[in-house]
């Protein structure tokens, strides 16, 4: 059935289209000026020391899991609530990924949990700003910082730093806020999604952003030696090949990785940087819109937005529906599709995926995750989302839940 109301459509407008056709028309279509401008974009933005381009955020955090060593016999802190990617890349540099429940009111890591999860093996702390609102950073901290005895460094880098990393899985969070600073401030290092439905597209893409104390780190170096290690190692890009005579002269300094970003993506970002904070503005007025409708159903349990300390990018609407079974929610979906609107679920928990419950991962072990999915639906949230269409979706969730409701009344 058609939807007349899609979920996620990619913003994409007359200016976007302009840049990506100045990318095609320069020549120059590969990692090169517009990936270069993005970086500087999202580094002012974000305020942060460096950003650096990837071709998504998956390739970004194993990146810098990779950069710190972690390895075999090391453990990573993730919660149970997140896409499979965050997992997999730990997965993917032969550590354990540590998983820990979530708090019940916002989908954030439980820092209580992460606190009975620390060891001797833990390198990383991953958490997850899930539907752009920020985790509780300080408490993080504090936890990294009371169990700084623990930290056992296997690496240069590890040495270096010593202490725990803190890496935010930010994928959803550009332009999220922790006590009125961007909240990529709060991390040793945060990485963005970039990918077709969030809220800055380049159709696939991601950036890591940067921000190792600068009292133990250059920024800028650790810049340049990733920059290296997205290109196969290889010392030269290929737009500094074009610079004169013999410049095609490189040399390959490690098995690097191919995880650079092209300026023809790099172009859709660019320009959708430009309108970025009026499209912050409009998902936050949808959000209040959802949250004042919303606010007056008993049935419904509204998602933590913004507190004034902590503010969400506004990425997703996490609607929960109060005392509802995983099977009233499914059927709760099914019939809001069928007047026309789409919605999504927020995620399958990991421990409910098959390569995780293979590796003896239970879901009963982590019981507010599991509430919390089996009770979640995600509403529509994009700038081009029209007031009317905000109440229709409303209207729509109100009239599948009245009708599930009322069924199992009847039954009872």
């Amino acid at each position: 059935m058609k939807q007349n109301i899609p979920f996620s459509p990619p913003f994409i407008n007359r200016e976007i289209i302009e840049e990506v056709v100045d990318a095609l028309q320069s020549g120059w279509i590969t990692s090169g000026p517009k990936m270069k401008a993005l970086e500087k974009t999202v580094e002012d933005f974000s305020k942060i020391p460096k950003a650096l381009c990837v071709n998504s955020a998956t390739a970004g955090m194993e990146l810098m899991l990779r950069w710190f060593g972690v390895q075999e016999g090391d453990e990573v802190i993730v919660p149970a609530y997140t896409y499979c990617s965050t997992a997999n890349v730990v997965l993917h540099c032969g550590a354990t990924p540590v998983m820990v429940d979530v708090r019940a009111d916002d989908f954030t890591i439980d820092t209580r949990a992460i606190a009975k999860a620390v060891t001797n093996k833990t390198k990383v702390i991953m958490p997850v700003d899930i539907g752009g609102y920020p985790c509780d950073y300080t408490e993080i901290w504090d936890i990294i910082h009371e169990q700084k005895d623990k930290f056992q460094p296997r690496t240069p880098e590890q040495e270096k730093l010593g202490r725990i990393m803190l890496l935010a899985d930010a994928a959803h969070s550009l332009g999220a806020n922790y006590e009125n600073s961007p909240a990529a401030q709060c991390t040793d290092v945060a990485v963005y999604s970039f990918h077709a439905v969030k809220n800055l597209t380049t159709a696939e893409g991601g950036a890591v952003a940067l921000n190792l104390p600068k009292d133990d780190f250059d920024n800028e170096e650790i810049y340049k030696s990733l920059y290296i290690k997205i290109l196969h190692g290889q010392t030269k890009d290929a737009l500094a090949k074009t610079t004169g005579v013999n410049s095609w002269e490189y040399d390959v300094v490690e098995a690097g990785y191919k995880w650079n970003m092209p300026d023809v993506l790099a172009a859709i970002g660019l320009a959708g940087m430009r309108s970025y904070k009026p499209q912050l503005e409009r998902r936050r007025d949808i959000c209040e819109m959802y949250e004042d409708e919303l606010g007056g159903f008993a049935w419904a349990e509204l998602p933590i937005c913004n507190t004034g300390s902590r503010e969400s990018s506004y990425h997703l609407y996490m609607l929960r529906i109060k005392k509802c079974t995983l099977a009233q929610r499914n059927e709760i979906i099914s019939l809001i599709f069928e007047q026309g609107v789409s919605v999504n679920v927020h995620y399958k928990p990991l421990p409910l995926l098959t390569v995780y419950k293979n590796l003896d991962y239970k879901i009963d072990d982590y019981p507010v995750t599991k509430s919390n999915w089996e009770r979640e639906i995600s509403l529509p949230v994009y700038p081009h989302l029209t007031d009317a269409q905000v109440h229709e979706i409303v209207a729509a969730v109100a009239k599948a839940v009245t009708q599930v409701l009322v069924k199992v009344l009847v039954k009872k």
